[in-house]
C-alpha cells in the first residue's frame, strides 16, 4: 500500500509557462512592475513570480483553452470574477475578468502594504480595514495593466474586507496572547496543554482561519528572533517592504511524546495531513506534511521514527519512547520542542537559489551543501548556529544513557546546533519535496555531528 498515493506531485511546465507569459505581458506594459521585478532580484535574491498572490487577465477563448490544457480549474466565482487554480501545482491563482472590463495586472503579496508604500515612497489609498482579512492597494496603472499590492490574514476573498474595531482589537489581542504564552515551562506537558487550550480560545476569539494565520505569524517572529540568517534576509526583504510573504513552509521538530498533540494543534487550526515522509530504515526520522489551503500555509512536522512505524498513522497514534534518540529527538531533548521553547527548526522561503547563496555569503552567511539539485527543486540550509543548552537537560540525558559524558561536556561548552534558514527554488510549479536526499542533510543537523556541516 502506497500511503502517499494521493500526493504524487509532478512538474507542471505548461501551467508555469502560462503564468510566466501573463507576468511578462504585465511587466512589458507597466514600468512599475518591471522595476519591482529588477529590485527583487538585486536586493532580495528572489523572482517576482514567487511573490505573486494572483494574476488578473481578460477573458478570451484562447486563454480559457490554455488554462484547461495546462490543468487549471475554476475554484470559485466572486462578483463576476472567475478564479482559476491549479490543484497540482504551487502557482498563483488566475483571475479572469470579463472581456469588456479590459483591466489586467498582477497582485503581489506583502506582510504590510503600509511598509511597502513607505519604502517605495508612494502615497496610495489602501482598501480594507487595517489588519483586516484582505487589503488591497493599486500602486500603478499603465496601459490598462495594474500593479496591486495585497495583504492577507486567513482569507482567500478578492474583495477588501471591512472589520469592526472590536474584530481588529481581537486580532491584535490574539497575536499578543500567542506570542506571550508560556513556552519554557519546566513541565513541558503542562506547556503543551496550555498551548492547545490557547489555540482553542483563539479560534473562538477570531475564527479558525484567522487563528491559524496568527499562530504562524507569531511562530515566524519567534524563530527569527533566534536565527541570525533569518534576520539578515528579512532585513533585505524589508528594504522593499515585502516581509516574509515568500514563505514556502514552516518546519517544527517534535519529541515523540508530544507529536500527536502537535498534529492535534494544527488540525484544530484547519490544517489537514498531506504526504508523509520516511526516507528509509537507516534514517531514523519521518515527517508529516500538513496544509491549510485557505491560509495557503504548509508545515513540516519532524519526529524520530522506528522502521516499522511509517505504515502506521503515526500522526494520530501515540508514539512510545525509543531506547535511543535520533537527530530530531536529541535536538528536542536539548532545546525543547519547536512549538514550545525551541522555535521552528527552519523557515523555508522561495528564492533564486544561486543568487541567495552568493548574496548571503557577502554578508557572512554560509550555506551547507545542497540536498536537492534538480532543475525543478533546489534546497540548502544555511549553516546552523549553536544555541546554549540548559545544564539540567544535558545532565538528564547523561543519566538516561542517551548521550556520552564527552558529548555532554561539548554541548555545555559549545552549545548545540539550533535553527536554519532554508534556501529553496521551485520551477515548473512543482509542489512536492525531496523524499530521498533530505535525510542526508537532516543527519548533518544532528548536534552530535557539530563541526561537520557541509
Amino acid at each position: 500500500m502506497n500511503i502517499n498515493a494521493a500526493f504524487q506531485w509532478e512538474c507542471q511546465p505548461k501551467a508555469e509557462q502560462l503564468v510566466l507569459d501573463l507576468v511578462q505581458k504585465a511587466s512589458q506594459a507597466n514600468a512599475a512592475i518591471a522595476q519591482l521585478e529588477k529590485a527583487l532580484l538585486q536586493q532580495t535574491s528572489t523572482r517576482l513570480l514567487d511573490w505573486i498572490d494572483y494574476v488578473v487577465a481578460v477573458e478570451s477563448p484562447e486563454l480559457l483553452a490554455r488554462l484547461q490544457e495546462a490543468g487549471f480549474v475554476q475554484q470559485q466565482e466572486e462578483n463576476g470574477l472567475r478564479i482559476f487554480v491549479h490543484p497540482g501545482a504551487q502557482l498563483p491563482r488566475i483571475v479572469i475578468q470579463a472581456a469588456e472590463i479590459k483591466e489586467e495586472g498582477i497582485a503581489v503579496a506583502v506582510d504590510s502594504i503600509a511598509d511597502f508604500l513607505m519604502t517605495h515612497g508612494w502615497q496610495r489609498p489602501i482598501e480594507g480595514t487595517q489588519f483586516g482579512g484582505f487589503r488591497r492597494c493599486q500602486v500603478s496603472l499603465e496601459q490598462g495593466t495594474a500593479l496591486w499590492v495585497v495583504e492577507r490574514r486567513g482569507t482567500q476573498t478578492f474583495q477588501p474586507t471591512e472589520e469592526t474595531p472590536a474584530q481588529i482589537y481581537a486580532y491584535g489581542q490574539a497575536l499578543e496572547r500567542w506570542m506571550t504564552r508560556p513556552r519554557a515551562l519546566e513541565d513541558e506537558e503542562q506547556a503543551m496543554q496550555l498551548t492547545l487550550e490557547l489555540a482553542q480560545q483563539l479560534i473562538e476569539q477570531v475564527g479558525q482561519q484567522r487563528a491559524a494565520w496568527t499562530v504562524l505569524e507569531g511562530e515566524r517572529r519567534y524563530w527569527q528572533a533566534r536565527n541570525t540568517a533569518g534576520q539578515v534576509q528579512k532585513n533585505r526583504q524589508d528594504r522593499l517592504g515585502m516581509g516574509w510573504a515568500n514563505h514556502d513552509h514552516h518546519t517544527f521538530r517534535s519529541s515523540r511524546r508530544r507529536f500527536k498533540q502537535l498534529v492535534q494543534l494544527f488540525e484544530l487550526l484547519g490544517f489537514h495531513c498531506r504526504e508523509r515522509f520516511y526516507a528509509g530504515e537507516e534514517a531514523g526520522w519521518g515527517a508529516q506534511v500538513m496544509e491549510n489551503p485557505v491560509c495557503r500555509l504548509v508545515l513540516f512536522l519532524d519526529v524520530d521514527l522506528a522502521p516499522d512505524e511509517i505504515a502506521r498513522d503515526f500522526a494520530h497514534e501515540p508514539l512510545p519512547e525509543l531506547k535511543q534518540l535520533g537527530t530530531i529527538g536529541l535536538w528536542c531533548a536539548l532545546h525543547g520542542d519547536s512549538i514550545l521553547k525551541a522555535s521552528m527548526h527552519h523557515l523555508e522561503a522561495q528564492f533564486l537559489f544561486e543568487e541567495l547563496t552568493h548574496d548571503l555569503d557577502q554578508q557572512g552567511i554560509k550555506m551547507m551543501n545542497p540536498f536537492s539539485s534538480f532543475p525543478y527543486l533546489k534546497q540548502a540550509f544555511t549553516v546552523g548556529e549553536n544555541w546554549p543548552v540548559d545544564a539540567k537537560r544535558v545532565q538528564h540525558l547523561v543519566r538516561q544513557g542517551l548521550i556520552t559524558t564527552e558529548q555532554a561536556e561539548r554541548f555545555l561548552a559549545q552549545g548545540a546546533l539550533g535553527s536554519h534558514l532554508e534556501n529553496l527554488q521551485r520551477r515548473e510549479g512543482y509542489k512536492g519535496f525531496n523524499q530521498k536526499n533530505v535525510s542526508i542533510i537532516i543527519k548533518k543537523t544532528d548536534p552530535r555531528l557539530q563541526g561537520q556541516q557541509q
